[in-house]
């Protein structure tokens, strides 16, 4: 196979370990959407009320960065590959524990998003780990590119699979069956990461000297700050979307439509953007993908349709490569001429997880306290436009970050792009 891949794509440097850790996100890709995008619908279903959704994303954003410290404590000590493998398993319990307690699960909705917060700061701590060690300047573009085309095909055919399986199945077998599969593949990731190679861990973890060094380095306290823009965005729009789209059409089948669109727009620009964003031009496409970003919401909230909801996915489709894929190089050129970024490159992963979550809590717990004092049809149209401006924050701090040399290459690494929180 990875004969054949450089074969393909005319590269050199493409080794085993890379091939391997391509599988192993191809298979978290495809697990995540194929289930993770209807389990808020599945709680819906359940309790028909926006406080439980929010409760069972508030325990992910709560879990995920306190699960990123202690991965990245961990990490400096043991085996990467033994960090991923815990994130995997996490997961894998996480649906498990959904199949075993079934129509009961909105009941235990903060202890399931507790589940999924710890499987994701395992596995999203050493993937980005492994993503430093495993490519080189010269690959990272091949793989990121690569990765995110296996992600919107994973979100095309994912989700509109698992809404018609829903659709043709009766009562809850249909989800019981996504479910079913989805922890299979997370059997199958982790049945993968026993084929990597072994990466020692050494050196001691100075999360609070990298948490510190933002007041030295203006470049890495720019960037932190626009994370968390980022995550005041990503945490309510992580389940209000989803949700609308089943209250207007009462079927998973058009939720899974929704994300053959989105990812569809998706798969097609994350390879344009990857191709022809150059570093001297990162900046006007952030800007240029975040106005339309929020020109996308604007649609839906004039007149909220299944026609006005399929619209804004082909926006964000559009938008989110044109933003990511410079924003993530940004972010990860400024690590890079960091202060000693080689040796605490796990530390500067962990305090940027951080403050990515720190806007997605913040976010949450202003939407659970706005609908518990205010009706919600009055209030969430005002919440996702507030928060909805927060790519756009994020040009204004990136726009003073300077680098005294860029790469001739685009430098890409990984970080989420299309996953089941960009909505």
């Amino acid at each position: 196979m990875q004969k054949i891949i450089q074969h393909v794509v005319g590269k050199d440097g493409i080794n085993r370990d890379l091939v391997l850790l391509l599988v192993i996100g191809g298979l978290y890709s495809l697990g995540i959407f194929l289930s993770n995008t209807f389990v808020n619908v599945y709680l819906w279903k359940q309790a028909g009320d926006y406080l439980t959704i929010a409760m069972y994303n508030l325990a992910i954003f709560l879990f995920q960065p306190t699960t990123f410290i202690f991965a990245g404590k961990i990490a400096k000590k043991v085996d990467r590959i033994i960090v991923l493998r815990l994130g995997v398993i996490f997961l894998s319990l996480f649906f498990l524990f959904v199949l075993i307690i079934g129509e009961k699960a909105a009941t235990f909705n903060f202890l399931l998003g507790s589940l999924l917060g710890i499987g994701y700061g395992f596995y999203w701590l050493a993937f980005n780990v492994l993503t430093f060690e495993i490519t080189e300047p010269e690959t990272r573009d091949f793989f990121n590119g690569f990765l995110g085309i296996l992600q919107s095909f994973g979100g095309m055919v994912a989700p509109l699979s698992a809404g018609f399986i829903i659709a043709n199945l009766p009562d809850n077998i249909g989800y019981t069956t996504i479910f079913t599969i989805s922890f299979l593949l997370f059997i199958g990731a982790v049945s993968a990461s026993f084929f990597l190679k072994r990466r020692q861990a050494e050196g001691d973890f100075y999360f609070r000297r990298v948490l510190e060094e933002r007041k030295q380095n203006n470049n890495w306290k720019r960037i932190l700050n626009a994370h968390i823009f980022q995550g005041l965005r990503e945490g309510i729009f992580t389940f209000v979307i989803t949700i609308w789209i089943y209250l207007v059409t009462n079927s998973e089948l058009a939720l899974g439509m929704f994300n053959l669109y989105f990812s569809g727009l998706s798969f097609v620009f994350y390879f344009l953007a990857t191709k022809y964003i150059k570093p001297h031009s990162r900046k006007k496409a952030i800007l240029f993908g975040s106005v339309i970003l929020y020109f996308s919401l604007i649609i839906i909230l004039f007149q909220l349709s299944y026609v006005s909801l399929i619209i804004y996915g082909i926006l964000i489709g559009i938008a989110y490569p044109i933003i990511n894929v410079p924003y993530f190089s940004l972010t990860y050129d400024v690590i890079g001429k960091a202060w000693k970024a080689k040796e605490l490159r796990v530390e500067y992963i962990v305090v940027r997880e951080l403050y990515v979550n720190i806007g997605r809590v913040v976010s949450i717990l202003v939407f659970i306290g706005g609908v518990t004092l205010i009706e919600a049809e009055k209030i969430i149209p005002v919440l996702l436009l507030v928060f909805g401006t927060g790519h756009l924050f994020i040009y204004f701090f990136i726009k003073d970050i300077y680098l005294k040399s860029i790469p001739n290459k685009e430098t890409l690494v990984k970080y989420q792009m299309t996953d089941e929180k960009n909505r």
